[in-house]
């Protein structure tokens, strides 16, 4: 008969995050279809309620990914917003102030996004070590035992 034991008896590792290219991937997509809905919903001519929608989106991303995909991040929700939140609709530009105002927007909150979830998840370790009490240890007898 098989038994299935768990090997590890220490206290859960930290998760590891999601791997880089599905991040860009997620962003890619989420940022597509969510300029996609605001175009539809609102149109071209509120470019800050996309800006907040994918700094959203960016610091959910960062929830789950690594710091080194907090650039790329950024950068696609930043191409999506440039090329298809603001009129003309599919042509990049480049508007100093502004669009350095976006980027580092876009940036911080996927930084923001990937801090918080590093600082919850080293608390989250914290207190399972600080509660995990060792096993006790067996009572052994008194030997040799009293008259």
């Amino acid at each position: 008969m098989i038994q299935w034991v768990s090997l590890g008896t220490g206290p859960r590792p930290v998760p590891q995050p999601v791997a880089t290219p599905l991040v860009w991937a997620t962003a890619f997509g989420g940022a597509m279809a969510l300029v996609a809905l605001l175009n539809a919903l609102v149109g071209t001519d509120r470019p800050g309620l996309a800006l907040a929608a994918l700094s959203l989106l960016s610091a959910l991303l960062g929830l789950h990914a690594r710091f080194t995909a907090a650039p790329g991040t950024a950068a696609l929700c930043w191409l999506f917003l440039n090329g298809f939140a603001i009129p003309p609709a599919g042509v990049l530009t480049w508007t100093n102030p502004r669009d350095t105002f976006w980027l580092t927007c876009l940036l911080t909150a996927a930084l923001t996004g990937t801090t918080l979830a590093r600082l919850f998840q080293a608390r989250a370790a914290y207190r399972r070590l600080t509660t995990a009490h060792p096993p006790p240890a067996p009572d052994f007898p008194d030997w040799p035992p009293p008259h």
